[in-house]
């Protein structure tokens, strides 16, 4: 990707580009130390000690215990372990996961209904929120699991974890309380986040959204359980596999660097201006007639959303043909979810109950620590134009 590229790519929130810096440096420490992690000979032992300083770091970061804390494949693989974990269960249950999950969560969680678990989705209100209440209101007695993504990838909605966290706690007193998994995939790096906040049992996290490189995640565990997939035993039987040292470091390098927080001053400063800068995009796609914001009361409530993502629909301009149309003149966002782009359904915006044709001509503008504000001004610009030729 050439550097004009990168400055008119605007879909973050499906993969961001690597920190050049980052993934070299981590490259040439993991040729030197290029041994299996797992042996016991002194190249297995060089490569076990920077691949659990990497860990270390991650933890530093994160503001939780290292060995709370193992390594995985990606996003998807750490939404799974906490999800397929239920299955080591003596007696089936009930597993919740919002309307809203990414299709990692929401297809896994689906998926156990046909071991004998009974699923149940937690609506979403309009503007795309799940409430505690509505949390509280889909619990039974035999709810095992709740999975509640941070920050939703398609809109930007910023979900309230931390009371439903208190909600679920309140609401189980006295009994046994369902595990809370969190995916943060889309929340770090881009908004604040307290991990150890009690009540979160479980988070996922994925590097190829903070400029790492993918085929590496992270987990969260608040305390162990048992991994359902079995094999060599590596990360404590949790995730089995030949650890993958050279993306551990590297994600922990990019944790450090784009973790926002305040203890992150460039990051930190980052976020805060990503806000202004957002909310002057959103101001002058209200300008565009013929636009809808989704959801429409977005201006009203910035603070309920991620301003490294806007999701808007144009009147007469199906989502495709704008992707398409601004891909011809050098700009790059998406339609939705990149994982779901082939489906051609759009189930965020269905349970969010937007209106057919308007999810129908929605896109999805997403940014990261590289855009700029004149970037976002000439997309802005672009958006418009073609819009405009739409609508004249």
């Amino acid at each position: 990707m050439t550097d004009e590229q990168t400055e008119h790519y605007f879909d973050w929130a499906a993969t961001s580009p690597c920190d050049a810096e980052i993934l070299r440096s981590a490259l040439e420490t993991t040729i030197e130390k290029w041994g299996n992690p797992s042996s016991v000979h002194t190249a297995g032992k060089e490569a076990r000690e920077i691949f659990e300083d990497a860990r270390k770091l991650c933890g530093k970061v994160l503001g939780v215990p290292a060995e709370k804390l193992y390594f995985t494949s990606g996003g998807t693989e750490s939404d799974h372990i906490p999800i397929l974990s239920v299955l080591n269960r003596p007696q089936k249950g009930h597993v919740l996961f919002s309307s809203i999950e990414h299709s990692a969560v929401r297809e896994q969680a689906q998926a156990l209904k046909k071991c004998g678990f009974s699923v149940d989705s937690i609506p979403a209100n309009r503007e795309g929120i799940i409430t505690p209440e509505a949390v509280v209101n889909a619990l039974k007695p035999e709810t095992v699991l709740v999975c509640v993504m941070a920050v939703n990838n398609e809109t930007g909605a910023i979900q309230p974890v931390y009371e439903i966290a208190d909600a679920i706690t309140k609401a189980t007193a006295g009994k046994r309380k369902p595990k809370l998994h969190i995916d943060c995939v889309q929340a770090a790096g881009k908004i604040p986040l307290k991990l150890s906040y009690k009540g979160i049992d479980s988070a996922a996290f994925s590097a190829h959204k903070i400029c790492g490189p993918r085929g590496i995640g992270l987990l969260y565990l608040a305390e162990p359980l048992e991994g359902f997939l079995r094999g060599g035993g590596q990360e404590k039987s949790i995730r089995s596999g030949t650890e993958n040292v050279f993306g551990a470091v590297a994600f922990s390098k990019c944790l450090e660097k784009y973790f926002i927080s305040e203890n992150n001053k460039t990051a930190f400063l980052r976020y805060e201006a990503q806000k202004k800068y957002v909310m002057d995009f959103i101001k002058g796609l209200s300008k565009i007639e013929a636009c809808t914001i989704i959801p429409e009361t977005r201006l009203e409530k910035p603070e309920n959303y991620s301003s490294w993502v806007v999701q808007a629909s144009f009147n007469k301009v199906p989502g495709q043909v704008m992707l398409r149309a601004l891909d011809s003149e050098g700009f790059y966002i998406s339609t939705g979810s990149a994982c779901s782009s082939r489906k051609n359904n759009r189930p965020v915006l269905e349970a969010m109950h937007v209106d057919a044709k308007i999810s129908e001509n929605a896109v999805r503008f997403s940014f990261g620590p590289a855009t700029t504000k004149k970037a976002m001004d000439e997309l802005l610009t672009k958006v418009s134009e073609i819009t405009a030729r739409f609508n004249g």
